[in-house]
């Protein structure tokens, strides 16, 4: 005690006003310091800084400038949706901070200048005495000088819900809970230097870009680089021909329009909320829109046991009996647990073994106990029984149990207990223990002048674990199936960790690690085999965050599972923060998802939506850009034969209402592809090299195909009306077909698809074939043969890419 006294400059007699005002100034209130906020209108413009966005504005722009407002308006509304989003979820963001704040007790118990007096607890500071009872909240991180059958509920901090014993010497953090008795503790951290502290500043930090984030930046540069070059050669190439500048100017502005997939940030969006509804519906509550992509590219699950592996439940699934009622009276007598509506309150396997042994029915006064603690390893009971004496119920670690007993009882015959059964009881331990089990021993006596706990009579054993979900080892297989590595992490003991992970299929051919041997790797050598590492055991949970960080440098997409205030920063730090539905708030506004069901089963599921919705954006993209690439392909190439412009400006932007419309929204929500969890996840950029083969690929055959007729149609004397009609009539088509090219090969088949296809295809029978909108398209009605050779020509599209399917994969 002395030591700890003189360590932080102080007495038992606690600190004078005076040097409170100087340890104040030195450190500081004892408060969580929030950073100040952005002001709402600068968070909201900053999400329109973003290439995408920007393009989209030049091109709403654009559309207004050559007279189109509806398209200007259309545009304008999907920058505004995204930019709402985005501004949402930094703000819902500012919460996880808010919560942390919350946590912290209003008032503390102070001893100062002998006096003891209830302060703010924001008043504390490094040396301060306070003085901690049952009901009580700690108000700052302390080191305890006194204690008496002290226990305290950290389970905000860890995550753990058991009751923890503390002892002189051990420190007691800030917000944890004291269950049962009293102490004095010695105030050793205050506000930001405290373990909530440290979290609430890594709590602070930003965000890192999610991978669709960084994919979808990408991708928004190429076609800005993509449209400014064909805008501007368009441009010279039609001023060269000596067209008027004015129509060379509102041809190459089209273009742009229609080189710009503006309905990509609305498919983009509606397929994301659409996700996120489904895995809503699945116990998967996700928090922030783009994570519900990143699910789908994650390579390394890092997850709890404890509940989410396991069912939380401490189940007795072994017996060794000498006295079976003997051992279930011990059971139920000796024992502090409270079973409520089937609910355990109290210490869980106190509450096990009391379900095992509720039904035997005997009862008898309580007189007296000596309490769990951590250096006897067992607790006692003492009863008075109905011929007024009193029996002595003893239970707990077996070893311990055993050292003190002198006899054994068997079914009713009192024993001595020499050294030959001793042994093979510990023999039978050992076989329990090696299978992972809790073992807790048991034994009795007819009260004495002796100690209470000596000379008892053995009477059984009891083998408890926390049984694994019966999905959870299909759920890992599904993951080593799909590439996804499965990795444990646990506070438990490494038996227990190892014969759980074995029994899942975790632990295969890799290392079992404790949180103490991996304190002992330096960077470089935990860098170098954390590769092999597929269990954690005995891990504090400040120690996911190293895990994780070292897992993210070897390129990983981490999702990692927490529900303590001390998961938070490793919550914050994964790729995917996975927060149990029954942990803290300060975890939950942490992480990206919160599983509401606490079930591993629930995370695969969420990876298997997330890896349909990226295939989905892919879908989309590749459909977009192709009749992008295939429309700029049609301009130049026309533009380079001396031919007219086959579609007028009109014409090319109602081509883009057409394919950022119903079918690119219905390609948004198409069906899981049947191999989908019987693949690596995805690490590429959306476009990969073959997407952009095939894409341009597909973009020449509709430009031929285009030109083609278009210029069959000029040199075969129609009018350049009819010949324009047919040629952009025929492009739409090829869109069409396009998009069904770009149906999933699913179990569950969309008809949405067909839906918007049908819609799209309509809508272009109207322009054709009602006078007022002729006029304004500048179209014409063509005849049966026309729609033959359009249906014929653009039908190239589908055999296309049924050769691409072969041939590129």
């Amino acid at each position: 005690m002395s030591d700890i006294l003189s360590e932080y400059d102080t007495s038992l007699n606690g600190l004078d006003n005076r040097e409170v005002q100087k340890r104040h100034e030195e450190y500081g209130l004892n408060e969580i310091e929030e950073k100040k906020p952005e002001p709402l209108i600068i968070l909201f413009l900053s999400q329109f800084v973003d290439i995408l966005i920007g393009l989209l504005i030049v091109a709403a722009i654009a559309a207004f400038a050559i007279g189109d407002v509806i398209d200007a308006g259309v545009i304008l509304l999907a920058v505004l949706l995204n930019t709402i989003i985005g501004f949402i979820q930094e703000y819902r963001s500012r919460r996880a901070v808010e919560s942390l704040k919350g946590l912290i007790t209003k008032t503390a118990i102070v001893k100062r200048e002998n006096e003891i007096s209830e302060i703010e607890s924001k008043d504390l500071t490094v040396g301060d005495i306070v003085i901690l009872e049952e009901g009580c909240k700690v108000p700052a991180d302390a080191k305890l000088i006194e204690a008496n059958y002290l226990s305290c509920d950290e389970s905000n901090l860890t995550g753990e819900s058991e009751a923890v014993k503390k002892d002189v010497d051990d420190t007691v953090y800030m917000d944890s809970n004291i269950l049962s008795g009293h102490a004095q503790a010695v105030v050793t951290s205050v506000g930001m230097k405290t373990e909530i502290g440290k979290i609430a500043k890594i709590v602070q930090e930003e965000d890192e870009e999610t991978p669709l984030a960084k994919r979808v930046g990408k991708l928004g540069k190429i076609l800005s680089a993509i449209a400014i070059v064909v805008c501007i050669a368009i441009f010279a190439l039609e001023l060269f021909k000596g067209v008027p500048i004015v129509e060379t100017f509102m041809t190459a502005v089209s273009l742009a329009v229609a080189a710009i997939p503006e309905g990509l940030p609305a498919v983009l969006t509606l397929t994301l909320a659409l996700g996120m509804n489904e895995m809503a519906k699945s116990n998967a509550i996700v928090r922030k829109l783009l994570s519900v992509e990143t699910l789908g590219s994650c390579t390394v699950i890092c997850s709890d046991k404890t509940g989410t592996l396991t069912e939380n439940k401490m189940t007795v699934v072994e017996n060794f009996y000498t006295n079976k009622d003997k051992t279930h009276l011990i059971g139920k007598l000796c024992n502090n647990a409270i079973i409520n509506d089937d609910k355990i309150i109290g210490d869980q396997t106190d509450g096990a073994i009391l379900k095992y042994c509720k039904d035997y029915d005997c009862s008898y006064e309580r007189v007296g106990e000596i309490p769990l603690d951590s250096n006897r390893k067992m607790m006692t009971t003492i009863h008075r029984l109905d011929d007024g004496k009193d029996i002595v119920l003893s239970k707990g670690a077996p070893e311990i149990i055993l050292d003190l007993c002198k006899y054994i009882d068997n079914d009713g015959s009192i024993e001595i207990l020499d050294s030959q059964t001793k042994e093979k009881l510990l023999e039978k331990i050992g076989e329990m223990s090696a299978k992972a089990l809790r073992v807790i021993g048991f034994a009795y006596k007819i009260r004495d002048k002796n100690d209470d706990e000596s000379d008892l009579t053995f009477t059984g054993l009891l083998g408890l674990i926390d049984p694994p979900k019966k999905d959870a080892k299909k759920a890992v297989e599904e993951c080593i199936n799909a590439g996804i590595d499965v990795i444990m992490i646990t506070g438990d003991h490494e038996k227990t960790a190892c014969a759980i992970a074995k029994h899942l299929g975790i632990l295969t051919d890799g290392k079992v690690i404790t949180g103490a041997e991996l304190d002992q790797l330096s960077d470089e050598r935990y860098l170098e085999s954390v590769k092999d590492i597929q269990v954690y055991a005995r891990v504090k949970p400040e120690q996911k965050m190293r895990i994780v960080e070292t897992l993210k440098q070897l390129d990983n997409i981490v999702a990692m599972t927490g529900d303590g205030v001390n998961d938070a920063p490793a919550l914050k730090k994964a790729s995917i923060g996975v927060s149990m539905g029954d942990g803290c708030d300060v975890a939950k506004e942490a992480s990206d998802m919160i599983l509401q069901n606490n079930d591993f089963t629930t995370i695969v599921k969420a990876i298997e939506g997330g890896r349909k919705i990226y295939d989905n954006i892919k879908r989309f993209v590749k459909y977009q850009v192709s009749t992008n690439v295939g429309a700029i392909l049609t301009i130049v190439g026309t533009s380079l034969l001396n031919l007219p412009l086959p579609f007028n400006p009109a014409q090319l932007l109602w081509l883009n209402i057409v394919m950022d419309g119903p079918p690119a929204q219905m390609l948004g929500i198409e069906g899981a592809e049947k191999d989908i969890m019987k693949r690596p996840p995805e690490k590429g950029d959306i476009l990969t090299k073959n997407t952009l083969l095939q894409i341009l690929l597909l973009g020449l055959v509709m430009a031929i195909g285009t030109i083609c007729v278009f210029a069959y149609e000029i040199y075969s004397g129609a009018s350049t009306t009819k010949a324009m009609t047919i040629a952009f009539t025929l492009f739409v088509v090829y869109q069409l077909l396009n998009a069904y090219n770009g149906k999933a090969n699913s179990e569950k088949s969309s008809k949405y698809l067909y839906l918007g296809i049908a819609i799209s295809f309509m809508l272009q029978l109207l322009i054709l074939y009602i006078p007022q909108l002729q006029i304004l398209f500048r179209t014409t009605s063509i005849g049966l043969v026309d729609w033959i050779i359009i249906i014929l020509v653009a039908s190239t599209i589908l055999i296309a890419q049924k050769i691409m399917n072969r041939v590129i994969k």
